[in-house]
């Protein structure tokens, strides 16, 4: 029985004739910071949708808390209960006040009552510096304090595993750094989280694991500092010194 929080194990998934993930191992303990760096195309969005259940894998196990969450039959919306996604678009629904567009998951999924729902939204927004916005409809807020309503529209379901997919990708350089300092929150008070980025700086800062996918696989794994200082993989020599002559890293 894996005692991790998360564990892929074997786990490959093909569209069409394009194997996207071949061979998948990872292992996420509870309370750990994961990061999934590589190319556009390595396949960490496809991961974290297989993950989340969004995806159907073609072979291997997906472990959380030791059940196989990938096993035929199983009920992928109550496993999703467990778990927050947050994309790099917002999704958010435009037509909704910010603080509907919190509370709507916990009321209509999850049987919450208005009130505790509405408690715990505005506990979160004035958590992330975002109660003045409760009001505010998307439209009116900027692409980082929309962002960070979109993580707190994760958190409000009260998840244990938050997966975060480039979720800085959409934003100007200048309000990066108000999403990422949510994350970082978050890790400060032990979230379990899984994060495909392209910040390198970011995952050197925030990860007790790095994974860098090439291709479908992960090639490499480890220590920030292993992966960032003294990569042993010449693709991921590569990879780093094309991050750091853009300067990037």
């Amino acid at each position: 029985m894996s005692t991790a929080k998360l564990e892929l194990q074997n786990v490959s998934k093909a569209f069409d004739d394009k194997q996207v993930l071949r061979d998948v191992d990872l292992a996420v303990d509870h309370h750990e910071v994961v990061c999934l760096i590589g190319s556009s195309g390595s396949g960490k969005s496809t991961m974290l949708k297989c993950i989340n259940l969004l995806v159907p894998i073609d072979s291997g196990a997906i472990l959380l808390d030791g059940a196989d969450i990938a096993a035929p039959g199983v009920n992928a919306n109550q496993v999703r209960e467990e778990m927050g996604i947050v994309f790099q678009a917002f999704n958010l629904f435009p037509h909704m006040t910010v603080l509907d567009n919190i509370t709507l998951s916990p009321r209509k999924v999850h049987g919450v009552k208005r009130r505790v729902a509405e408690e715990t939204a505005r506990e979160l927004l004035a958590g992330f510096g975002l109660s003045d916005k409760v009001d505010e409809y998307p439209d009116r807020l900027s692409g980082g304090e929309q962002q960070r309503v979109a993580v707190i529209r994760a958190l409000a379901t009260e998840p244990d595993l938050m997966l975060f997919d480039e979720v800085t990708s959409a934003l100007d350089p200048e309000l990066v750094a108000e999403v990422l300092n949510v994350i970082r929150a978050l890790k400060d008070d032990g979230m379990t989280m899984v994060i495909a980025t392209h910040e390198m700086g970011f995952a050197r800062d925030v990860a007790d694991q790095v994974c860098f996918l090439d291709e479908g696989r992960i090639l490499e794994h480890g220590p920030p500092g292993q992966i960032f200082s003294s990569p042993s993989e010449a693709r991921t020599q590569q990879f780093l010194q094309r991050i750091i002559d853009a300067g990037r890293l």
